[in-house]
């Protein structure tokens, strides 16, 4: 089965080194043949060597438009799609737009600016105001960088393509506030882990570029009209150091979930983390859908 995974942000395709042979090779990790995987692992747009946007619009459903012709192009007329961050965003468009080409969704995050249709008469759930009250919590105690990110993007891009320190502070700070470390990063990454991904953004100066996708989400989020629902099958790995996280509640307003686990332990960049859980996940979801 093929699936198309995508990364986030301050993230990249490196995340996924771990994760892929036990998707591609699970006899080798105890799993079963049968569920096997062709992996592709694209860079976002203006992540890493792939190519900087050059006009308006590159938001993730334009990405969706262009992994749909990836896709084709490799010869995989239907396939799954996985991500976390902006990758759940981006295969969360495709589920809407390209519902007949999807197998199915695997998602560790919710998209920050999702949002159902809510009808004039519908009732939220005590535990829906009760996050919407979290989130709005958390962006304002953590979410300065997304705010600057998606309104005044050059201000801090400048200065984070002109010194590796303030750079590997901007970005190894995420690492360790959404990661689950319990403070200590460096028991979850190794050094050469957070400098192979923070040099990929140096080296490629792309974290300008980077910024563009918040940018453009704010002009095109994921705000559901009225009609519109996720129908692909869909699964959710909820990694408890992922904050803030909707309620199953509000995610099935929007999505047809099929699969809501609840994991152990791990955070943000669950494919780095925790690979194991993650692929086993995976694999257990999209078993039903071969």
């Amino acid at each position: 089965m093929p699936v198309v995974v995508t990364h986030g942000w301050p993230g990249s395709f490196l995340e996924m080194l771990r994760v892929i042979p036990m998707l591609t090779d699970p006899v080798a990790y105890g799993g079963n043949a049968s569920d096997s995987f062709d992996v592709v692992v694209p860079s976002l747009p203006g992540y890493g060597y792939s190519d900087r946007p050059k006009h308006s619009g590159m938001s993730v459903w334009r990405v969706a438009d262009l992994w749909a012709e990836l896709m084709s192009e490799l010869g995989y007329e239907r396939f799954a799609a996985q991500g976390g961050d902006l990758g759940a965003g981006v295969s969360t468009a495709l589920a809407l737009r390209y519902p007949d080409r999807m197998v199915g969704i695997h998602l560790n995050y919710i998209p920050g600016s999702y949002h159902p249709y809510l009808a004039s008469d519908d009732k939220l759930a005590t535990i829906e105001k009760e996050f919407l009250q979290e989130k709005s919590r958390w962006s304002e105690q953590n979410g300065a960088y997304a705010h600057i990110q998606r309104t005044h993007p050059q201000t801090a891009a400048y200065g984070l393509n002109e010194s590796p320190a303030a750079l590997a502070a901007w970005i190894v700070e995420k690492f360790r506030e959404w990661s689950d470390c319990d403070g200590d990063i460096y028991r979850r990454f190794t050094r050469d882990d957070l400098l192979a991904n923070v040099t990929l953004y140096w080296t490629t100066e792309t974290i300008n570029s980077s910024f563009r996708l918040y940018w453009e989400g704010a002009r095109a989020p994921l705000q559901f009209a009225q009609g519109e629902f996720v129908s692909a099958p869909c699964a959710i790995a909820r990694f408890p150091k992922e904050a803030p996280f909707p309620p199953r509640e509000w995610v099935e307003r929007g999505y047809n979930v099929q699969r809501w686990t609840e994991m152990s332990r791990g955070g943000h960049f669950a494919a780095a983390e925790e690979p194991e859980l993650l692929a086993e996940d995976i694999r257990s979801f999209f078993r039903a859908l071969r």
